[in-house]
């Protein structure tokens, strides 16, 4: 697998502030990668450091295994801020200068718009247009010339629930079409439904990265019940991955270290004499692991 970006113990600091410690991650070709925190944790931090649109007082990072450079920026399409274009101008006029800005042609225009769903509305003027809308467009302009990695800072803040879904549509066919995304965000839902891969970042620091499959594999409670409770016990205490239980009248609810999964437990309880008559397994969230992290980096 081609590794888009690496970083490697970049940190930022403001005066007092370490708004980024010594952050290492690796971002490979074709992932959609989330780095979820909450308001202040570095994210957009991180972001501008990696676009050079601030410098790190610390630490490098590399596009496509190579130092940053004007080649690797041509690579890349980006939305930091807000959108802000001419209010006057239609998207059309306004790609045109974003296209003469990236000199390039303005052939790619009606692809973006067409992508972005705003072909239909490409001739009205920008201030006409909703908060979404901009958005959507802002999107269409990082895309002008196809990059190979869009960075989306935030994409669905202050978008009503229509336009938040709009957004995470596009964000996923874009994904579809090869184009390996990097946003920030501290919606914890969106970064669940749109990501395959996430870092959780707080207080500037590094507190877990993988994939969001793996995050939701982790169980962090099992439930069981059989007619021999006392032997259920025995059996749950000797496993090698036992934390936990709690007991109950029917149900014992039993916290594992490590990933189990429900056929291995069966197969484990039959082989130590115990026929189990209820099992069931409670998968923890993102957001219950994401608040779990950042209780613990209190």
């Amino acid at each position: 697998m081609e590794t888009v970006l690496s970083i490697s113990n970049i940190s930022k600091r403001y005066g007092k502030i370490q708004a980024v410690k010594e952050l290492t991650l690796e971002v490979e070709k074709g992932q959609v990668f989330g780095l979820l925190g909450p308001n202040g944790s570095g994210k957009t931090t991180t972001l501008s450091m990696i676009l050079d649109l601030i410098k790190a007082n610390s630490g490098s990072f590399q596009w496509f295994g190579k130092t940053p450079g004007k080649e690797s920026r041509k690579r890349i399409g980006s939305v930091i801020e807000s959108p802000n274009f001419f209010p006057y101008l239609s998207p059309v006029i306004n790609l045109k200068i974003v296209a003469d800005i990236k000199d390039i042609g303005y052939e790619d225009i009606d692809r973006v718009l067409n992508l972005t769903g705003l072909f239909e509305r490409r001739n009205t003027r920008f201030k006409t247009f909703s908060f979404g809308m901009k958005q959507r467009l802002a999107v269409a302009s990082a895309l002008l010339g196809n990059p190979d990695v869009l960075i989306l800072d935030e994409p669905t803040n202050g978008l009503d629930p229509q336009g938040i879904a709009h957004i995470r549509e596009l964000i996923l066919l874009i994904a579809s079409q090869g184009t390996t995304i990097i946003l920030a965000s501290h919606l914890l839902d969106e970064v669940q439904k749109i990501c395959s891969h996430v870092a959780v970042l707080s207080k500037g620091k590094k507190l877990f990265d993988g994939k969001v499959s793996e995050v939701l594999a982790i169980s962090d409670c099992y439930e069981f019940s059989a007619r021999n409770v006392e032997l259920l016990e025995t059996a749950i205490r000797s496993h090698p991955a036992f934390q936990s239980m709690t007991p109950g009248a029917e149900i014992t609810q039993v916290y594992f270290n490590a990933v189990v999964n429900p056929e291995e437990l069966n197969t484990y309880f039959f082989q130590h004499g115990v026929t189990l008559t209820h099992l069931s397994e409670r998968k923890r969230s993102l957001e219950q692991h994401f608040l779990e992290l950042l209780d613990n980096n209190q």
